[in-house]
């Protein structure tokens, strides 16, 4: 679909949208302040002043507002990254990212997701609300997570805590676990995407190249083409950072299950309120209860067994 973003100041924005009075159509999305929709055009304003024409006729819609308004640029970062050498332009790109959360929480599982954003629908995940994850709220990504899974081709994958136990026992680190995740996440979003291809597929970096492609050797199909791997991408490309939420929200649902069966809201991370968590888990449901809601390996279950045997006495 052919697409056109500009920027525009208040005043031409109220012009816009009081020209569009007759098209308009109601959207509630993150960020949207107006909407209209022509025989062949989409058009959608949002707070920041940008303006996406969306279809056959944006081209033409979008020239009459060209004078006043600026093309939109891409986001700045002050992120460091490390790991492969990457495209100057890498933030224009098509790209098929991808992101996982939860190994660092006790509780819950390890969730993966690959996103592919093309070039065109870059600034339209911007206005979703897309940015570095770590700069979101849980709320917040809850939010506009579902609009990011009905607008780009995306796989998200949720290791649950049995099975994540069952391959840990039997010698697999986290490290293999992660790309064993990212590798069937990738596969997925490119057989989505048919006879289309990504520039690049870049990996939100957990190991370097040798290591996370050893992880794989025994994996039926491989990705290799095109990929990147770099530290901190979720601030270098939408595409990770919309793989990060969308990740992040499968685990959130997760963890609301979870907390369902355990009577009360688990804690996230690894810190002193999860081991009282566990404890209290431990007292009153049992060790085999705790054990199919958390990574059964971490310190948080001897911490969470000594403080609930002071407990009992």
């Amino acid at each position: 679909m052919s697409q056109q973003v500009i920027v525009l100041g208040k005043d031409e924005v109220d012009r816009l949208m009081k020209h569009y009075e007759h098209n308009k159509i109601i959207r509630n999305a993150p960020g949207v302040v107006f909407a209209a929709k022509l025989n062949d055009t989409a058009i959608t304003v949002y707070k920041s002043g940008k303006v996406l024409f969306q279809g056959a006729g944006s081209s033409r819609e979008a020239s009459g507002w060209s004078a006043a308004g600026r093309p939109a640029t891409a986001a700045k970062t002050n992120a460091i990254p490390k790991g492969d050498n990457l495209p100057s332009n890498l933030a224009t790109l098509s790209i098929v990212g991808s992101d996982e959360t939860g190994t660092g929480d006790f509780f819950g599982p390890v969730t993966v997701a690959a996103c592919f954003v093309r070039k065109e629908q870059i600034e339209l995940v911007r206005e979703l609300g897309v940015k570095d994850s770590k700069q979101l709220t849980d709320d917040w990504m809850r939010q506009i997570a579902p609009d990011l899974k009905a607008t780009l081709i995306h796989s998200v994958l949720t290791l649950k805590n049995g099975k994540y136990n069952e391959v840990q026992q039997k010698g697999w680190s986290q490290g293999k676990i992660k790309a064993l995740l990212h590798n069937q996440a990738l596969k997925h979003v490119l057989r989505k995407m048919g006879d289309e291809k990504p520039e690049y597929i870049l990996i939100d970096q957990f190991a370097e190249r040798g290591i996370y492609y050893n992880h794989l050797k025994a994996a039926p199909e491989i990705v290799r083409e095109n990929v990147l791997f770099s530290t901190k991408a979720e601030g270098l490309h939408v595409a990770v950072a919309a793989a990060s939420i969308i990740a992040r929200v499968a685990f959130l649902d997760e963890m609301d299950q979870l907390s369902s069966l355990a009577g009360f809201q688990l804690p996230k991370g690894a810190g002193p309120k999860v081991d009282e968590a566990a404890a209290k888990i431990l007292l009153s449901q049992g060790e085999n209860t705790l054990k199919s809601m958390s990574k059964w390996h971490f310190a948080n279950r001897e911490k969470a067994m000594k403080i609930a045997a002071r407990k009992k006495k």
